[in-house]
């Protein structure tokens, strides 16, 4: 309902498996969806980990966790890949910018 009325969403989500991924791509034109890859290691992950839920999961302590005791299906043709190991978050962040401004979704003022 808010693509429908022009509002531009941005929602962030672990989606492990390409299937379920390309569900949600289905449900909206070409135009109306971006997949944005934001990649980072493993090990890099577990470093930011501030709530220690990578340590629980290596301790079987939380099951069927992402990276760990379940599998991730890496994106392989993203609209946009962004590596957050590599890249700050204002890279990243002008990478998004960019990306819409050349679909046309909006344009800087």
């Amino acid at each position: 309902m808010l693509v429908d009325a022009g509002f531009i969403i941005l929602a962030s989500f672990i989606s492990p498996f390409k299937s379920h991924r390309e569900k949600v791509r289905n449900l909206f034109t070409h135009q109306e969806f971006i997949e944005v890859y934001c990649r980072c290691p493993l090990v890099e992950c577990e470093r930011r980990d501030t709530k220690g839920l990578y340590k629980k999961a290596r301790s079987a302590e939380i099951r069927s966790f992402t990276g760990i005791s379940s599998s991730y299906e890496e994106p392989l043709n993203p609209d946009l890949l962004l590596d957050t190991n590599s890249q700050t978050l204002e890279e990243c962040v002008n990478k998004v910018i960019i990306l819409l401004e050349k679909k046309k979704i909006f344009a800087k003022i």
